[in-house]
């Protein structure tokens, strides 16, 4: 069913506007039917037996039982034998009977409108029973089908809202609980009880308040039928099980007698409950998970601190304490070595806690990342021009296409994932790095290429996760650049693939998307 398309009124709502209608228009009804008939007899009379008369009278009792309902339909029954006992039946004009025969007619009449009476409200009674019963289940499809594809509880309660609002006159209230005071001054809940405030719940009446806590705090229907304040005139249903009531409803008008009313109100709350549950399973689980994954973090972190900073640390401490107390022993080659081995370690604790600081940004989704549109030219010649220290035999080469288009990125992470890929290739390879920049109009690709040894099939699987390293020899490191890399590629909608060139060696591609590019003042 289309959600969109208006559910029909129930029932009772309908019983309702036609008792307000007023039963005027069904009496008025009658009297037209067996004015009818009775006109209809008079004129074919003379070519028509007393029997067909009688036949005439009972079609008008049908569609009395069939449009009308069972007390115009008894009378209508009644007003058909009368009239036509009145008015054809000798002595004319009379409520007399003439002879046993007709009597018996008359009387088998009667009878036979009665149970046609009788029939034909049962079948219009199952029929709008029917009818109500499809639509309710259409309801319940439609409500179970949009809270599936609902994100929020607002979204959830302004569904379930607006499916009790269609089913019934109201005024309907939908309230979710929350551990908190009451929002207005006013009784407070009793000692002992449960103590739940409602969401919006300042816009109740007290009486209201009341029974929806008390709903609450027994977890059970309440209001007339129910067997529990069967004084109220509104239902209360709690929205979920006992031990995890989520909330509570109140829907009017409430009827003892309208059981099936009662049990779709109740479906739909349960209905409601359960999404609002998956709903909030969902976040527990979503938190558990990003909680498992801070811890996983801090783990790796903390193995890292306590694995490839000791090292540095300890040799950054022994060259320091050789100059402080051994100056005058060594010579000034040894002091530059020890120096520029001091150099060289901090600026390895300097690199490794920035990429560690980085990925846990880009690994926490509260983090807001900022981007402009920039020029892949420009950060690439950026980039260049720092790595030309550790660089001195240029071998890097760089093709840039003279046309790309803008991205929008951050620089600075752009900036350190191409530092990050070349001073990769520089450490594990010994010949010519590549650097190409190109686009096709749909995306913008970055490709780093060397002919060092390559990555193994064992290692390619766990190459991007945090603090892992390949069987690398002379080098150090704590296996965190291209972890940082694919957060950095990912955080702009982008990839970071590998390949093995032939012939040897490693190429690195990040794919970016081109976005609509900006005009000259959205640029700026």
């Amino acid at each position: 069913m289309d959600q969109s398309e208006p559910l029909q009124i129930p029932a009772q709502a309908a019983q309702l506007a036609d008792r307000a209608a007023g039963p005027w228009r069904a009496w008025a009804l009658v009297l037209l039917l067996l004015a009818a008939a009775t006109a209809i007899g008079l004129v074919l009379e003379d070519h028509i037996s007393i029997t067909s008369q009688a036949m005439v009278y009972v079609l008008a009792v049908v569609i009395a039982a069939y449009r009308l309902e069972w007390q115009q339909s008894v009378v209508s029954a009644v007003g058909a034998v009368t009239a036509l006992n009145f008015f054809f039946v000798p002595p004319r004009l009379t409520f007399e009977v003439e002879s046993r025969e007709h009597l018996i007619a008359l009387a088998s009449m009667l009878v036979v409108a009665m149970v046609i009476s009788h029939l034909a409200a049962r079948l219009r009674q199952e029929a709008r029973h029917a009818s109500q019963s499809e639509n309710r289940a259409r309801q319940l499809q439609a409500l179970a089908s949009s809270l599936a594809s609902a994100d929020s509880e607002g979204d959830m309660l302004a569904l379930g809202q607006a499916a009790l609002n269609s089913a019934y006159a109201g005024p309907i209230q939908l309230l979710l609980a929350e551990s908190e005071p009451w929002a207005e001054p006013g009784p407070q809940p009793a000692k002992g009880s449960s103590g739940i405030a409602f969401k919006g719940g300042e816009k109740l009446g007290q009486a209201a308040l009341d029974g929806l806590r008390c709903c609450l705090a027994e977890s059970a229907v309440l209001g007339p039928g129910t067997g529990r304040w069967p004084g109220l005139n509104a239902w209360y249903f709690p929205l979920g099980d006992k031990g995890r009531v989520l909330g509570a409803a109140s829907v009017e008008p409430a009827l003892a007698a309208d059981v099936d009313g009662r049990e779709h109100a109740q479906a739909l709350c349960n209905i409601l409950a359960q999404g609002l549950w998956r709903l909030r399973l969902a976040a527990k689980a979503q938190a558990a998970k990003n909680e498992a994954q801070r811890q996983q973090i801090q783990s790796t972190f903390l193995a890292a601190v306590s694995h490839d900073l000791r090292t540095p640390l300890a040799a950054i401490v022994g060259a320091a304490s050789a100059l402080q107390t051994q100056a005058d022993k060594l010579s000034p080659a040894e002091q530059q070595r020890l120096l520029a081995g001091i150099v060289a370690e901090a600026a390895y604790l300097s690199e490794l806690t920035e990429n560690t600081l980085q990925l846990l940004q880009l690994n926490n989704a509260a983090t807001s990342m900022r981007r402009d549109w920039e020029s892949m030219q420009e950060v690439a010649g950026a980039v260049l021009m720092r790595l030309r220290q550790r660089d001195p035999e240029r071998r890097i080469k760089s093709s840039i296409d003279a046309a790309l288009p803008l991205v929008r990125a951050n620089p600075v992470l752009m900036a350190q994932l191409l530092s990050n890929l070349l001073d990769n290739a520089l450490k594990y390879s010994a010949g010519e790095i590549g650097l190409a920049i190109t686009a096709d109009g749909r995306s913008l690709r970055i490709a780093v290429s060397d002919r060092g040894p390559g990555i193994s099939e064992s290692d390619q699987a766990t190459m991007y996760e945090p603090y892992r390293r390949g069987d690398q020899q002379g080098q150090h490191g704590a296996g965190l650049g291209l972890a940082l890399c694919r957060a950095i590629a990912l955080a702009h909608g982008g990839t970071l693939s590998y390949r093995r060139r032939q012939g040897g060696g490693s190429c690195f591609t990040v794919a970016l998307p081109v976005e609509v590019q900006p005009t000259a003042g959205d640029a700026t």
